[in-house]
């Protein structure tokens, strides 16, 4: 018999479904929150700052883990079961981020985080360096002691250095790690790492630039942000030469903002319309017009959702594309104007040139030249008794597709091939349906990879 002593013991189930009656109307049954069974309004304010330390902890050893999961399926994919040099396939996978392993890992991870090819890389390279070359960075990392971005930093610095260097300057550094700001310790090992191996400042300035690149990303209301990673110096001068002469068209009285007159000096600066010296680039103007926007009477897009595409509607689309600008909208000079039509949902009906709905226009339905009717006059191109797709179904395909369809992937069309989803050798018929746009890489992967199957998403239309 104990006195004086008690003991109290609260049990929650995590991931017990709400009660009936307790969600909102509309709200189905879920699991249980952290918020819910450990709520922040019943802790006090040093609860909450101790609990937030707790997360940060575990959110390091959660980093951990993920690194040697990481490692541990890249250990499944040994770069021996790749094509060799000679077999149909083949590839190389020198640049690969972990060694000795298949070129086509990285596209794997990043179709098991549902991640860009380029989030899988940086996350397999991280893992190497972390799990091979910076052991004593991921031990402190997996017991909570390093966060995440500190331990960034050191993957930063320290991947490309030269074999030893890392090795001898992670354990000199880590023990005040914690107490440095993020800045000064990327200083703390850079200084580091130059008084280890002198020459690792230019071998860096090498690997950066391999990795100059040119990027393009949506921003918001039809605009677009053109990143272009280059050397400093090259980038200043760049800077300076495009601000220079935006202030000479602001001198000179333009009213636009400086902004948006840096932004059109760039782009004139890159297609110089003014030089016809230099070889021609074929421009290639893609329309989309909704079916149900063809309508004279303006009908709801329920009704003509799933209608076939009638010479009334062709007609139609003309007047919209000559209502667009003085003299109609015609294809670039040198290049080449594609129409794409779509039903209410987005789903591609048809792809057609201006040419052919000028002459559909004029000699309307071939049945029934004289009398309006409902019949398709274009439509999705017909499945063809061979291996090649014809001129009419690569249009097709990639005006639905776009880019590459391997998840994560965004190859634009231009440098697609078209693969059909069930191999033509099996069976698979030459049809729209079977297509679908591969990058040149990931046509290789679902071909050629150990154990591939198609990783596409299901191609329709």
């Amino acid at each position: 018999m104990f006195e004086g002593y008690g003991v109290g013991l609260t049990v929650t189930e995590l991931g017990r479904a709400a009660p009936e009656g307790a969600l909102p109307p509309g709200v189905v049954a879920r699991p249980s929150r952290l918020s819910e069974v450990l709520p922040a309004a019943s802790r006090s304010d040093a609860e909450i700052a101790v609990e937030l330390g707790r997360i940060v902890a575990v959110e390091a050893a959660l980093a951990a883990y993920k690194s040697e999961l990481v490692m541990g399926l890249a250990g499944h994919r040994p770069y021996a079961l790749d094509p060799v040099p000679g077999q149909p396939g083949a590839g190389g996978n020198a640049d690969g981020p972990i060694p000795a392993t298949s070129e086509f890992f990285v596209d794997e991870l990043a179709s098991v985080l549902n991640a860009t090819v380029r989030t899988a890389a940086t996350l397999a390279r991280d893992a190497y360096v972390l799990t091979e070359r910076l052991p004593v960075v991921w031990a402190a990392l997996a017991d909570g002691e390093l966060d995440w971005p500190r331990a960034r930093v050191f993957i930063d610095v320290l991947a490309t250095t030269a074999a030893g260097v890392a090795e001898a300057v992670s354990p000199r550094v880590l023990p005040g790690a914690v107490g440095l700001s993020l800045g000064r310790l990327r200083a703390r090992l850079t200084r580091e790492v130059l008084e280890e191996d002198s020459s690792a400042a230019e071998q860096r300035r090498k690997e950066a630039r391999k990795r100059a690149d040119v990027r393009v990303y949506p921003s918001v209301d039809g605009m677009s942000e053109l990143v272009t990673e280059m050397p400093s110096p090259v980038a200043a001068a760049c800077w300076s030469t495009i601000d220079e002469l935006a202030w000479m068209r602001k001198n000179d009285g333009d009213p636009r903002p400086i902004g948006q007159l840096r932004a059109i000096t760039h782009a004139e600066l890159i297609l110089r319309p003014w030089d016809t010296s230099r070889q021609a680039v074929t421009a290639v103007l893609n329309v989309t017009a909704p079916l149900s926007s063809l309508t004279r009477a303006g009908a709801d897009p329920g009704e003509v959702n799933g209608q076939p595409i009638t010479a009334a509607h062709v007609r139609e689309l003309l007047e919209q594309l000559d209502a667009v600008c003085p003299g109609g909208l015609r294809a670039p000079t040198g290049g080449s104007l594609e129409l794409a039509v779509t039903d209410a949902d987005g789903a591609l009906l048809a792809t057609t040139s201006r040419p052919q709905l000028e002459r559909i226009a004029r000699h309307g339905c071939p049945d029934h030249p004289d009398v309006p009717c409902g019949c398709a006059v274009v439509g999705r191109p017909p499945t063809v008794d061979r291996y090649e797709p014809t001129p009419a179904q690569r249009r097709f395909v990639k005006g639905r597709d776009r880019t590459c369809r391997h998840p994560g992937c965004g190859q634009p069309v231009a440098r697609v091939d078209l693969d059909h989803v069930l191999s033509y050798a099996d069976g698979g018929p030459t049809d729209c349906a079977n297509l679908c746009c591969l990058c040149r890489r990931h046509h290789r992967l679902k071909t050629h990879a150990p154990g591939s199957s198609s990783p596409t998403r299901a191609c329709s239309g």
